[in-house]
């Protein structure tokens, strides 16, 4: 099977947004720790509803539930291609692993944050 570079521009993005959605779906239907943050997300947002936050608030929610998945996506795809490399336990590719979950770690922590200043002062 060989690869052919579609060169108009409408279809190539189709193309690619077909792909996207596919790797999106499969993040969401593979990962565990895709689908606890996805649900995670689900949570926030019917909180976000209950609570009747701002606008603002909503934007910045939004965007720390995308930054903790997106940085999950790319961890997903550090793993698996390492994985591929090198089936076997490998330090240096354990190292490289680390690296991109600690990268999810800080994004995690970030919208820990994010949720606590929204959320607490509608709970107190």
């Amino acid at each position: 099977m060989s690869f052919e570079k579609d060169n108009t521009f409408v279809k190539g993005r189709l193309k690619s947004i077909v792909f996207a959605v596919k790797g999106a779906f499969k993040l969401a239907t593979t990962e565990h720790s895709v689908m606890v943050q996805l649900s995670i997300g689900l949570l926030l947002i019917i909180a976000g509803f209950y609570f009747k936050i701002t606008k603002e608030e909503w934007l910045i929610q939004t965007l720390a539930t995308g930054l903790v998945l997106g940085i999950e996506g790319l961890n997903t795809a550090v793993e698996k291609i390492a994985d591929f490399i090198h089936p076997d336990y490998h330090k240096k590719i354990g190292f490289i692993k680390d690296i991109a979950a600690g990268a999810v770690f800080f994004a995690a922590l970030t919208a820990i944050l994010i949720g606590s200043i929204i959320y607490i002062p509608y709970l107190f």
